[in-house]
């Protein structure tokens, strides 16, 4: 992903920011729950007293991976620009 401002070039992370990875591992494990808990017995069920808490941590865990992703879409990392190099082999400054 690249933008063009002002002739600089920006590039975001995107899929390798670690906020999205974090937020995908979440959301599987929470998945799982969910899926566990829905396939669980009654008499789990009255362990918990009457709570099904693989359900409700898994709910909370979707929500927990869904908030990483919207940080991470809200406030992208953004990665400087290289510097280019001249004709004779050095390196220009950086343009603010």
């Amino acid at each position: 992903m690249t933008e063009s401002v002002a002739g600089t070039e920006k590039r975001k992370v995107g899929l390798f920011d670690i906020r999205i990875i974090i937020a995908s591992l979440i959301g599987l494990y929470g998945v799982i729950l969910v899926i566990t808990g829905l396939l669980s017995s009654e008499a789990q069920a009255e362990k918990a007293s009457g709570l099904n808490i693989n359900v409700i941590a898994g709910i909370v865990m979707i929500l927990f991976a869904a908030a990483f992703v919207t940080w991470a879409r809200l406030r992208p990392i953004v990665v400087p620009p290289e510097p280019k190099e001249t004709d004779e082999g050095g390196v220009d400054p950086p343009v603010n």
